[in-house]
């Protein structure tokens, strides 16, 4: 399925905010409702990062709607011939006839119950990626750069004020709970956003598994709903798969197919002993 086809300018859409309104010291960005019967997407390479492929979709996206007008996008800010840091989006708001810096992520989180400060447990996949290192980076480095002096130059060749722009952030997340543990509470993190669970490659060898077809989707589709025109494969070809990606140290996400034809999304990690009896 080629990138720029217009489910993942659906999924992105159908992506709920990691939070709403104002929480963490950051405004969340509110996305217009957009009627994409008429949309036709724009080109953009198969093979970047899949953040750099929410970027695409943002854009065009915002360029469909038609209260935004993007003024600037992915602005490098350097100091001496050095790059300190880059401003994600800066757009019109035709409706307020403001300017926002918005600051755009999609992230995939899992909650590790075992950490104990709440804020904490959202991590990646492969926990390199934290929730609240990010959250940090955006308040105190990426939403700053617009008031450096590096900053308020690079806009200034814009014809854009820095002194008026309005930050906020565009953070969409999917969540994966525990398997063992999927009745968990996260406000102020939106409940809306949990859409599967995380397991050890243990539990994988429970009956409830061994009767379901499989599908290890590429990084790029992790942002859509599992899908029933898929290749699946049988139980024993998924954990050859599955354990080729664990001895490399990475999480790969996998849709479950079950024999009833319900659809789940998961990610099997590496880092895990976890243990429990099938739901």
């Amino acid at each position: 399925m080629s990138a720029t086809s217009i489910v993942y300018f659906k999924a992105f859409l159908n992506t709920p905010p990691l939070w709403k309104d104002q929480q963490f010291g950051l405004q969340q960005f509110d996305f217009p409702d957009l009627d994409l019967k008429n949309f036709v997407p724009k080109y953009y390479p198969d093979n970047i990062r899949l953040g750099h492929q929410m970027e695409h979709v943002f854009h065009q996206l915002l360029g469909h709607s038609k209260r935004y007008t993007v003024l600037v996008r992915n602005l490098p800010i350097r100091k001496n011939k050095r790059d300190i840091g880059e401003i994600d989006f800066v757009v019109l708001d035709k409706l307020l006839q403001i300017q926002l810096h918005i600051e755009l992520s999609y992230k995939f989180y899992l909650i590790d119950l075992s950490i104990s400060n709440p804020l904490h447990q959202l991590i990646g996949p492969n926990r390199g990626d934290v929730f609240f290192a990010k959250l940090e980076k955006v308040k105190n480095k990426q939403f700053p750069l617009s008031q450096t002096d590096a900053g308020i130059k690079a806009l200034k060749t814009h014809h854009i004020n820095s002194n008026t722009l309005n930050n906020q952030a565009c953070f969409k997340a999917q969540l994966f709970v525990p398997y063992t543990h999927s009745n968990i509470s996260l406000h102020p993190i939106n409940q809306d956003c949990i859409c599967g669970y995380w397991l050890s490659s243990k539990l994988l060898k429970e009956p409830y598994f061994k009767a379901t077809s499989f599908y290890i989707p590429k990084r790029q589709e992790w942002v859509l709903l599992p899908e029933i025109n898929r290749k699946w494969i049988s139980y024993n070809e998924a954990i050859l798969e599955i354990n080729a990606y664990l001895l490399q140290k990475k999480s790969p996400m996998v849709w479950l197919l079950k024999p009833d034809g319900t659809m789940e999304k998961c990610f099997v990690v590496w880092w895990s002993n976890q243990e429990t009896s099938t739901p």
